[in-house]
């Protein structure tokens, strides 16, 4: 199959949208064409583009995890960018102001805690209530599209790392999960979703033949996007997941763990498309910066058989057993407020530890279920 051509590409095909209009764009770096041309400049010389609007990460994501940037003038083009991870996370009337349509090209990865997708979100409420229409030049989902896995999301846990009630792994492309967002939890904005073209549900990032640009600091392969959504729920608590080493989410540990233990246990499991290796590592910065953890490196030797939340579950249930007198879920940010291990698992009970693991397992398959049958009507691939 030839390579797989991006929305971006496909702008000439849809200038009626665009002429003698003000662009506004929400983008980072990877927002490129296939032939890693930016998505900035391509609106640049196509349409009147006039602010570009920055997710976490910044316009060029240099910027770590949770760090808040202001409003500030693009260096290389002069254009006015809009921060929508500062002050506000939702554009404001005077943001707004400035263009009439807003577009974004941006990566996703294909998770329920990525933040990008939920910035889309308050920008088509934007739209909605501005009156302005929405564009989405669509991208593939790196983990592919046919997979869903994860419990929907019960809404006492909304967050910015979880805002819809929808599954951990989603199976929708940025496009999709933009049709979804408007009809199914009623946006209702002005809505226009640019497609691919030579782009198959079944397909890996591989598969595209389009070059893997570094969506945040903490995501340097596709390999990451496959772990993601397995040990990001360790974020919340007092276990490192490989954030401050090359190899961010592929790795797990603590000090107080013991690497070839805790991999036998896990192998124990059986679970598959899985291995787990013992390896110790030291963070950079993170949590444990500086000290020496004893931990595990998840190999995901079969994409298709590994299933990312009951892997994820699994492991949380084996270092709690047999780490009780270390292993913390990590107190809330704002006193009151739910903890960051809620709002990434979505319920209470897995904090709780109501079930067993294979009950848990049932609630996954129920879930992911419902979802399927939900998301049906928004497929376009």
């Amino acid at each position: 199959m030839s390579r797989t051509i991006l929305g971006i590409e496909r702008v000439s095909e849809f200038k009626n949208i665009f002429e003698n209009k003000r662009i506004g764009l929400i983008t980072n770096p990877t927002g490129i064409d296939g032939n890693f041309k930016s998505s900035i400049d391509i609106l640049r010389e196509q349409t009147n583009l006039v602010g570009l609007f920055s997710p976490e990460h910044g316009v060029r994501a240099s910027i770590q995890a949770g760090q808040h940037l202001e409003t500030y003038i693009d260096d290389e083009t002069g254009i006015t960018v809009y921060s929508l991870y500062g002050k506000t996370r939702r554009p404001t009337k005077e943001m707004m102001d400035a263009v009439d349509v807003m577009t974004i090209d941006i990566q996703d990865v294909g998770s329920r805690y990525y933040t990008f997708i939920y910035t889309m979100a308050y920008c088509m409420q934007a739209c909605k209530e501005y009156g302005k229409k929405f564009v989405v030049f669509d991208r593939p989902n790196p983990v592919n599209c046919e997979k869903v896995e994860g419990n929907i999301l019960d809404l006492k846990y909304r967050s910015f790392v979880g805002y819809y009630p929808m599954p951990q792994r989603h199976g929708l492309t940025i496009g999709e999960l933009a049709l979804l967002f408007n009809k199914e939890y009623k946006i209702g904005c002005d809505l226009e979703v640019i497609p691919m073209l030579n782009y198959e549900r079944s397909m890996s990032f591989e598969d595209t033949s389009l070059p893997w640009v570094i969506p945040s600091p903490n995501f340097p392969t596709i390999n990451t996007a496959y772990a993601y959504n397995i040990t990001c729920v360790l974020e919340g608590t007092n276990v490192a997941e490989g954030r401050g080493t090359t190899t961010p989410f592929e790795l797990f540990g603590a000090p107080w763990m013991k690497s070839e233990v805790l991999s036998r246990q896990l192998n124990e499991l059986n679970l598959p498309g899985v291995y787990f290796r013992p390896q110790y590592f030291t963070p950079t910065f993170s949590k444990y910066a500086g000290e020496l953890c004893g931990g595990v490196y998840l190999h995901i030797t079969d994409r298709n058989a590994c299933h990312s939340i009951k892997t994820s579950w699994a492991i949380l249930k084996v270092i709690r057993e047999n780490y009780p007198e270390h292993f913390k879920i990590n107190a809330p940010y704002v006193e009151g407020r739910p903890c960051m291990f809620e709002f990434e698992t979505g319920c209470d009970y897995i904090r709780d530890m109501t079930y067993t693991l294979e009950e848990e397992w049932a609630l996954l398959d129920k879930d992911e279920a419902e979802f399927k049958n939900i998301r049906k009507e928004y497929l376009i691939y």
